[in-house]
Formats: C-alpha cells, structure tokens, sequence
C-alpha cells in the first residue's frame, strides 16, 4: 500500500505539471480542447492525491513502522483516533493534507464551474501550479535518486549531490534496520481538539486558493467584471469559515493544553493563522462596495491576492525555520528557501498582472460623502490593514533585527496588545456605526433618528461599568464592554425595527424573524456574526482583570483567592499505560460552599520522554478558576499555580455565535440570492 501511495504522488507531479501547461496554453490561444485537458488533470489530481492520502492513513492504522514518518511519529500505544491524527502531525504529513485539500477544492471548482469556458483554463492552471509546488516538496526524495538514474546513463554527478530533508511521506527507513515501535506523537497533540483543529485550519487556508485562482483568471482573460466575484462569494465564506473556526480552536487548545492560563500568546505560528484572517476579513467587508457601487474594484483584487499569499507566507512561516516557535517544524535551509521562493514567485506573477491590467480596471464611481456606508467600509479596510502590519511587523521583528543588528530582539504580547487593541476597539465600535449609515451619502436626521438610542446605551454603559469597576479601574476593558453595548443596540434596534414593520402587515414575531432571515440573510445572519463579535471582545477585556498565583501547599493546607478557597487533601499516582504522573485532588469552596474537587495533573509521557501539565478549570460565565500541578514535592507538599480569569467564557460563547452567524448567512435560500448586503 505504501508503495501505491508513492507511485500516486510521483504521478500526481506529473499530472499537476500537465494542467499547470495545459491550462495556460488553452487560456492563450482560446483552446477549448486544451483547457478540457487542464480541467480533467485537476480532477485526476484529487484522485491520485486521495489514494496518497489513503495509503498514509493506512500505514498509520496499521503500525507500518518501515515509514520512517510513521515511525517518528506514532506508537502503538497511542489510541487509533490519535495515530490516524499523526498524520497532520509532522512535517511531511501535514504537507499532503494542505496539497490534498487544494485538490479537493481545485476538483470541486472546476466541476461547479465547467461552463465558465473563459476563466476555467487559468483557474486550472492556477490550481494546478498551486498543487505542483507542494508536490515538489513531497518528492524532494527523487533529488537524491538522480545520481542513480543518471549512472544507468553512463553519466555521473558531483560527488555529495543531493539534500537532506525528509519530506515524502512514503520514505522507508534504512534498509535492515528494523522497528518494532515508534517514537510516538508529541504528547501536547494528543487532544481531542488537535484532532480537528489543524483540518480546520488547512481547509480555510487552502479554501482561499479558489477565489485567488478566479481573481487571477479574470486578470490573465480580461474578464474584469464582477462574475469572478460573484462565483467565489460562497467559496470565499466557506474558506473564512473553516478558518475561523480553527483560530478558535487553536485557542481553546492552548487554554486547556498549555497550561500557562491563556488562549493567544501572539506566538509566530498563531500569528501565521491571524495574518490572511485579517485579509480575507477586510476583503469580504470591501467586496460589498464593489457589488453595490462598482467601485474597489482593484483593491478587491489586491485583498484576496494578499489574503492566499499570507496563507503561504505563514504555512512557509511554520515550515522554514524563519521563525522561532514552539509550534514551527524545523526543517533544512533549502527547504526554507524553495519555500520562500515559490511565495515570492506567486506574489510576483499576481500583482504583476494586476499592475498590467490597473487601467482598466479603473472605478467609474467615486465616494460621495465621507457620512456614507461605503466610506466607512473603506475606514474599516484601512484599519485592518494597520492591525495586520503590526501583526506581521511584530512576527517578522526578531528576523529583520537579525539580519540588520545582528541580535534577534523579540517583540512580546505588551507590543501587540498596546497597539492592536485600540486598532481592535475602533473596529468593534464601526461593526455598530456601519449598518447604520446609508449609502452615498447620510442626511442629519438620519444620523439622528438611527444613532440616538445606541449612543444613549454606550454612555450609560460605560458610567455603570466605571462605578462597578472603580476599585480596580481599567479604562481600555470598561470602553471595550461600553463600545460592546453600543453595538448590541444597534443590532438589536435593526432587528426591532425590521421585525416591528413585518408585524404591522400581519406577521408574528417568528415569522417576521424567519422572513428577515430568508430574505436578506447576508444583512441580518451577518448582524449575529457581529454579536459574535462583541462577547469576543467581552471576553478579552475581561484580561486586564486576571488575577495569578504560585502556591505551595502541604496537605491539609488552603489558598485563599476571594471568593474561593482552595484545599489540598492528597495527591494519586497516574497508572496510565503511555504516560505515568501525579493527580492532586482539590477541594474546592466558594465563600465556605462547596462547589467543586479540582484535579489538576502532573504526567511523564514515557515513549517521548516530555512532562506534561494537564491543568484543571472550574467555570463559570463570569470567570474561570483555572489551576496548574507544577510538582509534588519531596515532602508531599504541592506546587500549584492559580489563575482567575474573569470573562473568559465569552471568548467561546462569542466564537458559537460567531459560527452560528457565519451559517445563517451562507444557508442557502432561493430567495435570499440577491439581496442588498
């Protein structure tokens, strides 16, 4: 099996090369036949990429240890669900998954679209070439296989030729050398979570291929209208989904794995995900005005272009050894550096087209009134535009102070969050001011009529929060939950409003709301995502109120953090067959009521030779106690740490509404296909 595997993505190179060829030929010339031939390699392509994808999951469910990525990466210890996981969890591996996704993809659009006989040949190119790259990288391998083939020739190659990397999934370990078991998975990604979060995240990065390849293919055919647009909407949401859903993830990860009490450390490798987040965000807020004025016309086409090229530039991120990061997956320099390569050469090849093609892509409608919906959405772009330069200013710091002084100086969470947040407040508040402006231009009343009842919610807001809060006063967190208010009156006065004037014809409440929904989705499914939005923000001000503790306690001993009191009564060995360790048991007390037994852990994984704090939370809606077993000492005692995290939960409510949002808009109604945004 593992031998078809390798056969299939030695092809699938083959394959990829011939749509990439194809499709551009038939896109020049005008060639049906040929970009027939482009379009049919694409689907052969998932095919061939399935079988390699199968063949691996194969090897991992039967402990095909002659893999030397199966033999670095699971054991037989571990249980199914997390072996067929090590998948994604290396280097070569998570390589397949990304080219497999875009396969999956590049079939699907290429199918759904097969009568776009203008744009399809450079869609499959695009699609092709994306696939080739990573198919390149997946037989390095074959690098190191030149010297013989050439020596059947009668040829010779330089003594030392070749490259040590090891990304072909199919690569066996050195003949005689036999293994009986693996090294194991590292022990922080066998979580349930780790086994659904990278997909996520791969199936939003990946996704953006689709509108990008569009994009690029009304460029190269000179089809500039707004059908590439309108083709990719849905792709477009589906991508920003998935990817949404695994930046929430990873943070959830982090929060019950890590053990350090938080969801976002703005480590590199977070960031990587944040980066097209931010893009691909701005772009669907933009594409807006060019649906409903004809203008950005070229801005749109730079957004998605920079938000697939942030999706390579932060994959290669991961992959390179640019950066340092616990999550990055350390590699050689020239593997880095065909990486960095293959994203210089896509970002070229994009924006030099765009560059061609600027002139006709000229708007013929301009902004008339900066009190406009439009102007406000262009206010929001730039500020995700700023809030993405710091994001990435501050991932890149440590390398360009490198390469300028010599000394790697890092920037911690204090830069981010000193100059995103504001960034971030102001985006919230323009999620409130936005739906409530009029296109071209507002007249006074209206700005009266519509902004009256919200401002008048914001102010009170924050004059209650800053009495509750006086003692310990944190003017960012209190403006964030006022601005939050703010936008919750706002949403909440549309939906009034739009239900109130369905009922005047008749309706009730439910079916007023369920006609809204059916109606203009977008609008009002995209109103839940900014409630989302706002417990997010919520949950994040309630930060600057985190308390932290580090305790020893004997047996018997407690730790008072108001209103909880914490009791240590004993701790027990962990007799787990993979990992071995220590299990303290905590009463614990709120104002002398029991409420919970803590049991925080401290485990040994043996196989991979990592110790591992599995922390313990106690939550609720207004905070979390969160406590982390350090060590158990010589003498019996407990070293623990303490967290109490106010409002955290908000952040995951936010994250479901969020999702649940993002759905309303995109569940398909027959009489919500065109709506105003």
């Amino acid at each position: 099996m593992a031998d078809l595997g390798s056969f299939a993505l030695r092809l699938a190179l083959l394959i990829a090369l011939t749509g990439t060829v194809t499709g551009i030929y038939g896109g020049l010339k005008r060639r049906g036949d040929w970009s027939e031939v482009a379009r049919r390699s694409v689907l052969l392509l998932f095919g061939l990429l399935t079988l390699g994808m199968g063949a691996l999951f194969w090897a991992f469910y039967t402990n095909d240890y002659q893999l030397l990525y199966v033999a670095n990466h699971s054991a037989r210890s571990m249980p199914t669900a997390y072996r067929l996981a090590a998948l994604w969890g290396g280097q070569a591996g998570s390589l397949l998954l990304w080219c497999w996704m875009v396969g999956a993809y590049g079939a699907a659009a290429v199918t759904v679209n097969r009568r776009q006989t203008t744009l399809l040949p450079w869609v499959s190119a695009t699609l092709s070439a994306n696939a080739f790259f990573f198919l390149v990288l997946l037989n390095l391998d074959l690098v190191n296989e030149l010297p013989a083939l050439v020596a059947n020739l009668g040829l010779a190659l330089p003594d030392g030729f070749g490259i040590d990397v090891h990304t072909h999934p199919f690569e066996r370990i050195p003949a005689g050398t036999i293994v009986s078991d693996g090294t194991g998975l590292n022990p922080l990604l066998q979580h349930p979570v780790m086994m659904i979060h990278p997909v996520m995240l791969y199936t939003g990065m990946t996704g953006f291929a689709v509108p990008f390849a569009f994009g690029l293919a009304a460029m190269a055919s000179g089809e500039l209208g707004t059908a590439w647009m309108r083709i990719t909407r849905r792709w477009t949401l589906w991508a920003w989904f998935f990817l949404s859903i695994g930046i929430l993830l990873g943070g959830r990860w982090a929060y019950e794995v890590l053990g350090w009490g938080g969801y976002w450390a703005w480590d590199p490798v977070e960031n990587s995900s944040l980066m097209p987040w931010l893009a691909g965000t701005a772009y669907l807020h933009s594409v807006m005005v060019q649906e409903k004025r004809d203008m950005l016309k070229i801005w749109n086409l730079v957004l998605i272009g920079l938000t697939y090229s942030l999706c390579l530039f932060g994959t290669m991120l991961t992959r390179s050894g640019l950066v340092r990061s616990v999550h990055a997956f350390a590699q050689t320099e020239i593997f880095g550096q065909l990486f960095l390569g293959y994203v210089l050469v896509t970002v070229i090849v994009y924006f030099t087209v765009l560059y061609v093609r600027r002139g006709e892509l000229k708007a013929t409608t301009h902004i008339e009134s900066v009190m406009s919906r439009e102007a406000g959405f262009i206010i929001n772009n730039w500020l995700f535009m700023a809030l993405l330069g710091v994001v990435i200013t501050g991932t890149l710091w440590p390398k360009l102070t490198d390469w300028i002084l010599g000394v790697e100086q890092t920037m911690g969470p204090g830069f981010f969050n000193l100059l995103g947040a504001p960034i971030g407040m102001t985006l919230l508040l323009l999620t409130g001011v936005g739906p409530l402006i009029a296109w071209r231009r507002a007249s006074p009343a209206n700005l009266r009529r519509q902004f009256l009842w919200p401002t008048a919610t914001g102010i009170v807001a924050f004059v209650v929060l800053a009495f509750v809060t006086r003692d310990h006063l944190a003017w960012m967190a209190v403006a964030t939950w006022a601005i939050g208010a703010f936008v919750t009156a706002t949403i909440s006065q549309e939906y009034f409003r739009a239900i109130r004037a369905r009922m005047r014809r008749g309706e009730g409440i439910g079916a007023a709301f369920a006609t809204l929904m059916r109606k203009n989705q977008r609008r009002y499914g995209g109103y839940v995502v900014h409630l989302g939005m706002v417990f997010l923000f919520i949950g994040f001000a309630g930060a600057a109120f985190n308390e932290e503790r580090l305790e020893n306690v004997a047996v018997g001993e407690a730790v008072e953090m108001a209103p909880y009191r914490l009791e240590y009564r004993t701790a027990l060995a962990i007799p787990e067959q993979h990992y071995g360790g220590a299990e303290a048991r905590i009463a614990l007390f709120d104002n002398d009521r029991p409420v919970a037994t803590m049991r925080p852990e401290r485990r040994m994984y043996w196989l991979e030779e990592q110790p591992v704090s599995v922390p313990s939370v106690y939550s609720t809606m207004t905070e979390d106690l969160y406590v982390v077993l350090t060590a158990i000492e010589a003498d019996g005692s407990a070293t623990l740490k303490i967290y109490r995290n106010p409002l955290v939960n908000w952040i995951w409510a936010g994250g479901w509404t969020f999702v649940l949002g993002t759905i309303l808009v995109m569940w398909p109604h027959p009489e919500g296909r065109r709506q105003e945004p």
